[in-house]
C-alpha cells in the first residue's frame, strides 16, 4: 500500500472514532507498518500482516481507549508484544509520558527500533515480567493508567496492573466480545487489590463487526504489599 492510499485510509477509520492526525503522525503509521511486516518475517510479531487489517485491527483499535486517558499524564502497557496500544497512542499523544513493557527480549528490540526510527520521545521500553515490575519501587503505584491488550483474564491482569497505578489512576482492560462471566469471576481481584469498576463501554471496530470492550478499573485503595505474588502465580492461580 503506498503513503497516499494508505493515509487515505487510516484517515478515513479514524474519523470513525472522532480522531484526526496530521500529516506528520500518518508518516510515522506508515513507518510503523512497514517495520512491522518487516521484523515479523524474522520473528513472531503478530498474525495479522494484510495491511488494512494492520490499520483496523492493530492502530485503530490501539486509539480507541484515546479518550479515557487524560493530557499530560503517565501509562504503563503492560505485555505490549509489539507495540500495542502503547505506540499508537504515543504516536497520536505525544503529551503522554508511556512505558512499554515486555517479557521478550526480541520484541523490545523491535520496540527500540521503531522508537528510534520514529523519532518518539518520552517513552521507555522495559524487558521483563509485569509481576516483577509491580514490586519494583521505581514503577509500583507510580502510572496514572496502566493498560493491556488481549494478554490475560481479568483475575490475572488485575494483579498484573492494579499494583503498577496511583491511588485514584485507573486501568484500562482492552477486552474481545463477551466479557460477562469473566468480568464477573475477576470482582473479587479487582476489589482485594484496591479497584473498584468504574465503565465499560461495548463497540463495534469502524468499518467491521468486530465487538471490542473497554472495561476501566478505578484504584481506590493501595494494593497489598503481597501483590503481585511471583512470577507466573497469578495466571496458574487467579485471585478468585
Amino acid at each position: 500500500m503506498n503513503i497516499e492510499l494508505f493515509k487515505k485510509e487510516i484517515e478515513r477509520y479514524l474519523k470513525q472514532i472522532d480522531i484526526t492526525i496530521n500529516e506528520e503522525q500518518s508518516n510515522q503509521f506508515h513507518e510503523y507498518m512497514k517495520l512491522l511486516i518487516e521484523w515479523n518475517n524474522k520473528i513472531n510479531l503478530t498474525a495479522i500482516v494484510e495491511e488494512n487489517e494492520i490499520i483496523i485491527k492493530h492502530f485503530v483499535d490501539s486509539l480507541t481507549i484515546n479518550k479515557f486517558i487524560n493530557k499530560n499524564t503517565t501509562l504503563i502497557d503492560v505485555g505490549t508484544g509489539a507495540g500495542f496500544p502503547g505506540i499508537p497512542l504515543k504516536i497520536l499523544r505525544p503529551d503522554l509520558n508511556i512505558t512499554l513493557l515486555d517479557s521478550l527480549n526480541k520484541r523490545t528490540k523491535f520496540l527500540n527500533e521503531v522508537k528510534n526510527r520514529l523519532n518518539l520521545e518520552r517513552i521507555e521500553i522495559i524487558h521483563g515480567r509485569a509481576e516483577d515490575i509491580g514490586k519494583n519501587k521505581k514503577y509500583r503505584e507510580k502510572f496514572d493508567y496502566a493498560t493491556s491488550r488481549a494478554v490475560a483474564n481479568i483475575s490475572t491482569l488485575s494483579e498484573y496492573l492494579l499494583p503498577l497505578v496511583k491511588k485514584d489512576g485507573k486501568c484500562i482492560y482492552m477486552k474481545g466480545s463477551d466479557v460477562k462471566e469473566e468480568l464477573e469471576k475477576g470482582k473479587k481481584s479487582i476489589n482485594v487489590l484496591g479497584g473498584d469498576i468504574y465503565k465499560k463501554e461495548e463497540f463495534y471496530l469502524p468499518g467491521t463487526d468486530i465487538k471490542r470492550n473497554v472495561i476501566i478499573i478505578e484504584k481506590k485503595e493501595t494494593t497489598p504489599s503481597k501483590y503481585p505474588r511471583k512470577a507466573g502465580t497469578p495466571s496458574k492461580e487467579p485471585i478468585n
